[in-house]
């Protein structure tokens, strides 16, 4: 019976090991960080974009479901066609990296995908499921506190 017991626990952590943690968009904020205030300039210039946004240390290596269920989030199309899209950034809400100024590099994932994925409407919300790493990217449209090597994308149900 003892061995049957441990074989289940054994199973059972095995199991959970593979789900991905849920993260919400105000997880991937230190706790002690307090935001400083931003002076909001639709001048058009990237240069408004705060850098001091720390990341989460102890999420570099976790396989994670994007958003939680509280703030969908949102596509900005990097790499790919009209039908797929291999490279984005995912954002807490719909516009942002597109209107100035983009939101702190902790509030926004890039993702990479090694195969296309459909994006059927950049209006629609999605959650994206990988694995996150805090190595900063930076392109035109924003610094990124966080990468993410996707395995998985699909309408957000919430």
């Amino acid at each position: 019976m003892k061995k049957l017991v441990m074989l289940v626990c054994i199973f059972t952590a095995s199991v959970n090991a593979t789900e991905p943690l849920e993260l919400f968009w105000e997880d991937m904020i230190p706790h002690n960080y307090i935001a400083p205030e931003a002076d909001v300039d639709h001048s058009g210039s990237m240069s408004q974009q705060s850098l001091d946004a720390p990341v989460v240390e102890s999420l570099n290596g976790k396989l994670v479901k994007i958003p939680g269920f509280k703030i969908p989030g949102f596509i900005v199309p990097l790499e790919g066609d009209n039908e797929t899209t291999t490279e984005f950034l995912l954002v807490p809400y719909f516009g942002a990296c597109i209107h100035v100024p983009p939101p702190p590099p902790n509030q926004i994932v890039y993702v990479k995908f090694s195969t296309g994925v459909p994006i059927s409407n950049l209006y629609d919300a999605v959650w994206v499921t990988g694995t996150l790493s805090t190595a900063t990217w930076q392109g035109d449209l924003a610094t990124v506190g966080y990468s993410l090597t996707g395995i998985s994308l699909s309408q957000y149900d919430g």
